[in-house]
């Protein structure tokens, strides 16, 4: 159902050191949001309205590569992708939990449900047009879906493989002779219908992604269409360098504010400048000279040193912008392999964490919140509070060592923790030896097995080679329990060839059979508490153990007004900041 959600994967990188999380999505704030009203709460907040003109520059680490919208995998229409790409629906673009919600974007609503939500219907708006200004049509809708299942064109998110019908045979418009996908209908230019395998009552949340941005068929160059794809929001690219590495965007004359309540396009320009070291990023921002006082970043933090040199400085604390990504890092069992086959060992573990020690090796409390739940504690994903074996701040070594006991291990047990030794400050060296030293104090000896990063994410992934304790971490694609509980738990996902995310191979028939119960739901708030429950039940298993969910610190240049930062995306969201 939610199968390949590598959004978390690509999120996941671009989350701590660049965002899941930054240049795609998801997730929001505190810092400011709660009191979004009052002048200065925020970054951006003093100095008068924001007000149109100037240019915006963006410094990035990692370079907005395949700027295409077939290819790219965001959530609620990405970052600087959503300035170009419109979609049937979008985020909401506000602070905090409001951003949460799904609004929509090109459609006149987020989708009208048939009884059983196994069939979408969307109309567009009027008046909607492309930068050439000829009018956007439900056809090219249509055709923008189906090219994203070209082979030339994969990298995109893969729901609509599993969801439509016949999606998982279907090759592309390039290979089908102009039959096109029967499951898109499109009865008229304003109306298209979507026919699903199953009841997927988050569907608009999938309509938020940018496969379903409209592509004019005259238009499609194929792999070269990146190069200058053509705009339905409210700039355009007028350049691309090296895949992505240096783009400038100028306003789409074409595009008319009045149907899009969403993106505010303050700026006339906007250069996005890529490749950059991130203690360069943060300090070019620190400086704010010159253009750099007009810049932002959307893929990088600031670390624990930078913090402490921040907290010293008024000005710049006030320029810092704080967000939360529905993100968790865990501790993950794979219960094929001994001694973790044994409830009472992962039991154990999770009474002798010491989230304290793990918190300050993520960076400290100001870069990482202490986690007992899988979900994250917002109340978009149906979080519900629980913590099955309460460890306290700093853990509970004598009831590990009396469950070791139990499971038949009075003198302790030696185990493996394999890691990534990416400084990335989740899966690295600095929480494995956190991990380490407080098993020890439960008798728990731990070996660290470090591995390159691509070399860690294959073994994690591969299901006969998974290692039996490991550090993971997990990013939803959208602000909802599913993405985060489907990949993990039901065990109609777990992969025998390819990247499997079910760590714990746990194939549990109540599991599945809920998981399609809510599916079936297109109450959002109903379903959300669904999720929450059978994550609490799932969390009865011990079958991971969760550390933290990190929160994101971004600097913004000294002249950047109206930072909006929200609970679905924890980033800056470009489409509201003024420079002037």
């Amino acid at each position: 159902m939610f199968r390949q959600s590598h959004i978390s994967r690509r999120v996941a990188a671009v989350a701590v050191s660049l965002v899941l999380a930054g240049g795609a999505a998801a997730c929001g704030p505190k810092d400011g949001a709660d009191n979004a009203g009052a002048a200065g709460d925020k970054p951006g907040a003093a100095g008068g309205a924001p007000q149109k003109g100037g240019t915006l520059t963006v410094l990035n680490a990692e370079p907005q590569s395949d700027f295409d919208p077939a290819r790219l995998y965001t959530s609620g229409g990405g970052n600087v992708p959503s300035l170009v790409f419109r979609t049937l629906t979008t985020r909401n673009r506000e602070d905090g939990a409001p951003g949460t919600k799904v609004v929509p974007d090109l459609a006149t609503d987020t989708g009208r449900p048939n009884a059983d939500a196994t069939e979408w219907t969307y109309t567009l708006k009027d008046g909607l047009k492309y930068e050439d200004g000829s009018p956007i049509t439900s056809a090219d809708i249509k055709y923008g879906i189906e090219r994203s299942f070209a082979a030339e064109l994969s990298g995109g998110a893969p729901y609509l493989r599993d969801w439509l019908v016949g999606g998982d045979t279907y090759e592309g418009p390039y290979k089908d002779g102009g039959k096109g996908l029967a499951s898109i209908a499109v009865p008229d230019a304003k109306t298209i219908v979507f026919t699903l395998r199953k009841p997927e009552g988050e569907f608009p949340f999938v309509a938020t992604q940018t496969q379903f941005a409209p592509v004019p068929k005259a238009k499609d160059n194929g792999v070269t269409y990146e190069e200058h794809p053509v705009s339905s929001g409210p700039y355009k690219v007028v350049k691309n360098e090296n895949d992505g590495e240096r783009l400038t965007l100028e306003r789409n004359e074409h595009w008319d504010e009045k149907t899009d309540e969403e993106r505010r396009a303050y700026p006339d320009k906007i250069d996005v400048r890529s490749g950059l070291d991130a203690a360069v990023i943060n300090q070019r921002l620190t400086t704010s000279s010159g253009p750099d006082a007009a810049a932002i970043t959307t893929d990088t933090n600031l670390g624990p040193a930078e913090l402490a040199q921040i907290g010293t400085d008024k000005e710049l604390e006030g320029r810092v912008g704080t967000g939360h990504f529905g993100y968790v890092n865990y501790l993950a069992f794979n219960p094929k392999v001994a001694p973790f086959d044994n409830p009472k060992v992962r039991q154990a573990i999770s009474y002798a964490i010491n989230r304290t020690s793990v918190v300050n090796a993520a960076g400290g409390s100001a870069l990482a919140e202490a986690a007992t739940t899988f979900l994250p504690e917002r109340e978009a994903f149906g979080h519900a509070p629980y913590d099955h074996f309460p460890a306290g701040k700093t853990g509970d070594p004598a009831k590990a060592k009396e469950l070791l006991k139990e499971a038949g291990f009075p003198d302790g047990v030696t185990v493996t923790l394999t890691h990534s030794t990416a400084q990335n400050r989740q899966t690295s060296p600095e929480v494995a030896t956190a991990v380490q030293q407080a098993l020890a104090a439960a008798g728990i000896t731990v070996k660290l097995e470090g591995l390159e990063n691509n070399a860690f994410n294959e073994k994690r992934w591969d299901v006969k080679n998974t290692p039996g304790f490991f550090l993971s971490r997990w990013g939803a694609d959208w602000p909802s329990g599913g993405p985060f509980l489907a990949p993990i738990f039901d065990g109609r996902q777990i992969v025998a060839n390819g990247s499997n995310y079910n760590h714990a191979q746990l194939d549990d028939p109540a599991v599945n059979t809920e998981i399609d119960e809510i599916a079936k739901l297109t109450d959002l708030a109903a379903a959300g508490r669904r999720w929450g429950a059978l994550d609490k039940k799932i969390g009865e298993q011990a079958l991971a153990v969760p550390l933290f969910h990190p929160v994101y610190k971004r600097l913004v240049g000294k002249d950047v007004k109206n930072v909006v930062i929200s609970d679905w995306t924890g980033v800056l969201d470009i489409s509201q900041v003024s420079v002037k």
